[in-house]
């Protein structure tokens, strides 16, 4: 398969981190939206994005661009399209879209106008036609329609990157698992020094910390991806990266990872999820109240993702326990960083200490922030009078 644009879709907010991950992979940075990187490659580069990106949702490879005023300019367009190259007569078919188009008034009818002419092309020219349904699990066509500009991509990636097959039980308001890759990221943490995650619920956070401090890609946990499906895809060549990946895995950590939850079915939960992605043996569980929680005095970060109110709670019962993670920072994490992501502003604002930064992201449509406060062993008049000396 030729060369050709890529795009890789993501939350908002997230594209600095993807563009990180896109640069240290050795891919070109071509254009960027608010949520969305473009890169180029064959099918093989979209193979390698699948397994190794941690913030990406979906890898789409780009096949045409082409103008539709309406259905039967697009089936007219798709219909002329080699999908017999793509997509075998044997296969299966699903189509997803994105459609603003004044003459659609239901995308569903986009989808189907779309999967027909795939179809009916591959009938023409095979003899006989792929099924087709809902199922993201084999081929995924997707289609872009923006008034008359029409883009048609093959999703390589089928299911979302972000459904790592780790999760088996997510408890209430989980984080995304990409969500937890790009705050982690964002953090700086690269798996040198000690983390440790109050509030842990079902681990994601953990056990994202885990994959990344042992360099194990985050599709290696996955046995399906759309690329699997499409005719031109090697197992050989999949196999080969799969392998390389694997000996670049740690066998095992020098450092800690501590995840704690005053629930005990969250902390059962969290400890399942990291056996299926194959890291409970890197994750210290235990189940206490937050400021219990147990901290190694080598120093690192501390993150937490407390409840916003906005989806679980009320904030005015809440802002008890936002004044009480600003004590625990300042009695039992000297020496750390601490982390806050919240999508309340107000109720960060009961911290009591002043953030040395505000990252900006999205948990869904949920504007938040990851809030950083330094957390010095001593004062911080102290530090800088040490720092001044030396």
């Amino acid at each position: 398969m030729e060369t050709n644009s890529i795009v890789i879709t993501c939350a908002k907010g997230i594209t600095p981190y993807l563009k990180q991950e896109l640069h240290s992979l050795g891919f070109p940075v071509v254009a960027e939206t608010v949520a969305s990187v473009v890169t180029h490659g064959d099918l093989n580069d979209a193979m390698r994005l699948n397994l190794f990106l941690r913030t990406g949702h979906r890898v789409l490879l780009l096949l045409k661009e082409f103008h539709a005023r309406n259905a039967d300019d697009l089936y007219k367009e798709l219909f002329h399209m080699h999908w017999e190259e793509y997509i075998s007569e044997d296969g299966y078919l699903s189509v997803t879209s994105s459609v603003d188009t004044p003459s659609i008034t239901d995308s569903r009818y986009a989808n189907v106008k779309c999967k027909d002419a795939i179809v009916d092309r591959i009938l023409n020219v095979c003899g006989r036609r792929p099924d087709s349904g809902p199922d993201r699990g084999r081929c995924v066509v997707y289609l872009y329609w923006k008034d008359s500009s029409c883009i048609v991509y093959l999703d390589t990636s089928g299911e979302p990157l972000s459904k790592r097959g780790y999760r088996k039980i997510p408890l209430r308001a989980p984080m995304q698992e990409t969500l937890a890759a790009a705050v982690i990221m964002a953090t700086g943490w690269q798996g040198s020094t000690d983390f440790v995650n109050p509030m842990c619920g079902s681990g994601t956070l953990a056990i994202e910390a885990a994959l990344i401090a042992l360099g194990k890609a985050p599709g290696l946990l996955r046995h399906n991806f759309s690329f699997m499906h499409y005719l031109g895809y090697s197992a050989a060549v999949w196999e080969t990266m799969r392998l390389d990946a694997e000996k670049t895995v740690l066998p095992q950590l020098a450092i800690s990872i501590m995840a704690s939850d005053n629930n005990p079915e969250a902390v059962d939960a969290a400890g399942n999820n990291a056996r299926a992605a194959g890291v409970a043996d890197c994750i210290t569980f235990d189940v206490c109240d937050f400021t219990d929680t147990d901290l190694p005095g080598h120093g690192g970060i501390v993150l937490l993702n407390p409840e916003y109110g906005e989806r679980m709670g009320s904030e005015e019962a809440l802002e008890h326990t936002y004044a009480a993670i600003g004590d625990f920072f300042k009695q039992r994490c000297r020496g750390y960083t601490g982390y806050i992501f919240t999508g309340n502003s107000a109720l960060s604002k009961k911290v009591g200490l002043r953030p040395k930064r505000r990252l900006p992201f999205f948990n869904a449509d949920i504007e938040c922030r990851l809030l950083e406060y330094e957390l010095y062993e001593g004062t911080r008049k102290a530090k800088y009078q040490d720092q001044s000396v030396s």
